[in-house]
């Protein structure tokens, strides 16, 4: 892939988050109808709305590319070139007024992630990076905390709710004993605050690719580690358990903790 290409690609998923910010600014605090999917997650006309525009534009510029997205069916998700869409990644805080929620866009390269963008219109703060460099926010270069010890870690997840089996339950609770505090809240804007050095680890579980593509080349550009509760890369087959950490040695650390050794 030429030089010219990354930059040209990487333009375009700025451009895709520029359009989806729009249509999220337009619905944000304003009477919506909440539907509920058949796997009793929200959806919204935002959330609809988006990512019909974000395939549309996709379709118009590069016809052969495929897509995974939260709403509507993949199309062509083999191709060589692969975008995955998270039109509002966190509905239930966007539904609730809460300015958390973000717009993700990824592109995968034969199946890697390879650049990605995690946009908050509201704050209009922007997330992203490029295989080879290194992760921003709104053009200023992010690195990871330098924290060592879960005896100081700052550790966050969306919601504890989350954690629907006694596994998951012991395991995070297992580390939230160790670490110094435990937040709640942010679903994936929380992974650009560790991207920032803001948050230590970030441990979620029932998720689905379209929640973590976008946050893989920005957590490993700025320094972080991020895989499976096993340590294992996430991939499309992944099980929806998500560990996110602002450098190797914590991981080490916390999948000893979740290992109970």
């Amino acid at each position: 892939m030429s030089i010219n290409l990354f930059i040209e690609l990487f333009e375009f998923a700025n451009f895709l988050a520029d359009e989806a910010a729009k249509i999220s600014r337009k619905y944000f605090r304003q009477p919506l109808l909440i539907d509920s999917k058949e796997n009793k997650t929200p959806v919204t006309i935002a959330d609809r709305e988006i990512e019909l525009r974000l395939r549309e534009l996709i379709k118009q510029h590069y016809p052969e590319h495929g897509i995974i997205g939260e709403e509507f069916a993949n199309s062509a998700e083999s191709a060589e070139y692969c975008w995955v869409l998270d039109p509002i990644d966190g509905t239930v805080a966007f539904s609730t007024g809460k300015p958390t929620f973000t717009t993700l866009v990824a592109l995968l390269h034969n199946g890697v992630p390879f650049l990605s963008v995690i946009d908050q219109a509201i704050s209009q703060e922007r997330f992203s990076a490029l295989a080879g460099n290194v992760a921003q926010l709104n053009g200023q270069n992010l690195a990871t905390s330098s924290v060592k010890q879960l005896s100081d870690v700052r550790l966050n997840a969306t919601t504890p709710y989350m954690f629907t089996s006694n596994y998951e339950r012991e395991c995070f609770e297992r580390v939230r004993q160790q670490v110094r505090l435990t937040a709640f809240g942010g679903d994936a804007y929380a992974f650009g605050l560790l991207a920032s050095g803001h948050i230590d680890i970030i441990m979620e579980a029932d998720l689905q690719y379209y929640d973590v593509a976008a946050l893989i080349p920005i957590i490993t550009a700025s320094g972080g580690v991020i895989s499976d509760w096993l340590g294992n890369p996430l991939t499309r087959e992944f099980n929806g358990q998500c560990l996110a950490c602002a450098n190797f040695e914590l991981q080490q650390q916390v999948l000893r903790v979740i290992k109970n050794i």
